[in-house]
């Protein structure tokens, strides 16, 4: 327990420091295979939703569109 109060005697020159600690209550103690485990939940959340996020767009392969990329210009002077 660090608490309490130092005190430095150098001489006749005299300082004091007052060291207050409080624990933590509500800490939990990590250690790697807790970080690890984590981190590897993490990389398969991230990897699944990934995944549903491709097969909910709905990629239609093979089907192209008729439409042409084209647009025709308006024919009026003063939009051209």
């Amino acid at each position: 327990d660090p608490r309490g109060l130092y005190v430095c005697e150098t001489g006749d020159k005299r300082s004091s420091l007052q060291v207050h600690y409080r624990m933590c209550q509500n800490c939990i103690e990590v250690d790697a295979p807790t970080i690890s485990g984590i981190v590897i939940a993490d990389v398969v959340a991230t990897l699944f939703l990934a995944v549903a996020v491709y097969c909910i767009t709905g990629h239609n392969r093979g089907h192209t569109s008729r439409a042409s990329d084209k647009q025709n210009l308006i024919s009026n002077e003063l939009y051209q």
